[in-house]
């Protein structure tokens, strides 16, 4: 028994769980403050077609 768990799968789900919400913390501290992809005119074309849906609501 190791800190009270009487198995050691149970252990090592334990330990991995952790190391993965470990691991999910460091990227999102590494990509934080990345910059998305430009938007592309068809981006822009929605964005126009759907403020000019907006207006004539």
């Amino acid at each position: 028994m190791y800190l009270g768990l009487a198995d050691f799968w149970v252990f090592m789900a334990y330990i991995l769980c952790i190391g993965a919400a470990l691991l999910c913390v460091g990227y999102g501290l590494i990509n934080w403050n990345r910059n998305g992809s430009e938007p592309t005119e068809a981006d822009l074309k929605w964005a126009e077609e759907s403020d000019k849906l907006s207006e004539k609501l």
